[in-house]
């Protein structure tokens, strides 16, 4: 059992306000990801869990134990950081074993947890190697055997693959994800790689400047963004936008007036919408498709394109100077300044009021 809460946790030095009052739980077994850009704060709150930041504000309770105050070393915490740290004098085993024997731990006991950490990351070969002789990607997985063998209630990582290649980090990635299914653990992870978010958790926490912009499932946060920030935020390529202004508010919905050139019919509930209201429409690159005859369209110029093979991303200007971009299969391609027409399906267009609050479907739309 391994739950940890977090109540209105605030950090701030010399004056200047960098967490500004978390509120959250961590349950049991989960893998949660903290996701943002840089300087949202992610890392600063990882500090803080494992006791590396004083706290100016708030508590921290781990399985109902208030751990605010306590040294991090009692915490019973394990961090992976994003250098390896490891001991260039040292063996592989030794490296891994070096807490519990400097906890004066029985020796027997080390060599079985030394021995089944090397198991599941595969570093049985490589026990009597020293740092300078293995890859990055075998540092890495030292540096979190060393945090296996503690067997800590929470494994902590601040962004443990952001010094490895793109190929390792993938490989990696599938490896953390094997990790925590054999160890049944608690982890919390903290990236600015919203790929590795959508991959890894089962609950994401998205944070700017400081505070939680929505916690929720990958596919939660990727479908139903709380706000202009989360949508933008994850999905590769990004959520393309469009300015625009509430032409009818009805029981049944609303028309959007693009000022891109064209309208849209939605299903959505009317409670913050008036007629004149300025509005964000956002659609993702797979969701746009190019207009058949007859359909409601947007005219827009081709820019540059990028063949990545299964897909293409065809980059486009709208005539109001907006980009979007549209996502269609790898032997397709755009003619840079090729005048297209693009269809938005309203069941998959996601809308923003003025302050960049998401207006949700009615219920009845949504079920």
């Amino acid at each position: 059992m391994a739950t940890l809460k977090i109540k209105n946790l605030k950090k701030g030095f010399e004056g200047l306000a960098i967490i500004k009052g978390i509120d959250l739980q961590v349950n049991d077994k989960e893998f949660v990801v903290f996701v943002g850009p840089s300087g949202c704060g992610k890392s600063t709150l990882l500090r803080l869990i494992a006791g590396l930041e004083e706290v100016t504000s708030g508590t921290l309770e781990l399985d109902g134990r208030d751990i605010t105050q306590v040294s991090p070393a009692k915490r019973d915490l394990a961090m992976v950081f994003q250098t390896y740290a490891l001991y260039p004098h040292m063996t592989v085993r030794k490296n891994m074993s070096f807490a519990l024997d400097l906890a004066g731990a029985d020796k027997a006991e080390v060599q079985r947890k030394v021995g089944e950490a090397a198991r599941i990351l595969e570093l049985e070969p490589l026990l009597e190697r020293k740092p300078k002789q293995l890859s990055g990607g075998q540092r890495q997985r030292v540096a979190i055997g060393r945090a296996i063998v503690r067997n800590p209630k929470i494994f902590l990582f601040d962004e443990p693959l952001s010094n490895l290649d793109a190929a390792l980090r993938v490989q990696m990635r599938l490896e953390l994800a094997r990790l925590h299914k054999e160890l049944q653990a608690t982890m919390i992870y903290v990236t600015h790689d919203q790929v590795e978010a959508m991959t890894l958790a089962d609950k994401v926490v998205v944070l700017s400047a400081g505070r939680i912009e929505q916690v929720g499932s990958p596919l939660e946060l990727y479908h139903h963004p709380a706000n202009l920030f989360v949508a933008g935020f994850l999905g590769t390529p990004k959520m393309g936008f469009l300015k625009g202004r509430v032409s009818r508010v009805d029981s049944q919905g609303c028309d959007v007036e693009l000022t891109a050139g064209t309208r849209v019919s939605l299903a959505r509930s009317n409670a913050t919408l008036s007629v004149g209201s300025e509005v964000t429409l956002g659609i993702r690159p797979e969701h746009l498709e190019l207009a058949q005859p007859g359909q409601p369209s947007l005219a827009v110029t081709a820019d540059v394109g990028e063949r990545l093979g299964s897909d293409t991303f065809c980059h486009v200007v709208t005539d109001s100077g907006e980009p979007l971009t549209l996502r269609i299969r790898g032997d397709l391609a755009s003619q840079y300044g090729e005048r297209l027409n693009l269809h938005l399906p309203p069941h998959h267009c996601h809308l923003f009021d003025a302050q960049g609050v998401a207006v949700a479907k009615p219920l009845q739309a949504a079920a």
